[in-house]
């Protein structure tokens, strides 16, 4: 198994543990520092924080909780060249109040500016069931960070992001 299939079955295990709801996607992520083999920095799936929250978005409030930082802090304190494993393409439009995933990953900025994630792993792309064309990919990639699809595992993570929907609606 490659070190990028072994990752993406990390946040497919989590995203297992995501509760299902006919409103939402199962989806699991970690952050990976570049040079590890084999444990994530943290791993988070969707609903697993407090509120409306995406996988994503509880890796980088539990890793700021480890790091004793605030969230708009935590791109500082990453390890260099830390990078995102996510079984669904990251949000570009949420619910009103509810801060996109992707604008989450942008935000995240080392000392001197730079992005603090350059690469991000994803299983498969955002479905048009919630908020129409994702354009996720696109805007992480315009504003230079790395998108990367890691293949074989498109079936099984539809599957666990799509429990709890109504199947004969889809």
């Amino acid at each position: 198994m490659s070190i990028h299939a072994k990752f993406m079955q990390i946040a497919l295990d989590e995203a297992k543990k995501s509760p299902p709801k006919p409103t939402n996607f199962c989806v699991g992520a970690c952050l990976v520092a570049s040079d590890s083999v084999d444990k994530p920095l943290i791993t988070g799936y969707t609903l697993e924080c407090e509120g409306n929250t995406h996988a994503e978005q509880c890796c980088f409030i539990k890793l700021s909780e480890v790091y004793k930082c605030d969230v708009g802090e935590l791109g500082r304190h990453l390890p260099h060249d830390t990078v995102l494993y996510t079984t669904m393409e990251p949000c570009n439009k949420r619910s009103v109040g509810n801060t996109p995933c992707v604008d989450r990953i942008l935000g995240l900025r080392r000392k001197d500016g730079t992005q603090a994630i350059k690469t991000v792993f994803v299983g498969v792309g955002e479905p048009e069931t919630f908020v129409g064309i994702n354009e996720g990919r696109k805007k992480l990639e315009d504003a230079g960070i790395n998108v990367q699809h890691v293949t074989g595992f498109e079936d099984e993570i539809l599957t666990v992001a799509t429990a709890g929907h109504d199947k004969h609606n889809e």
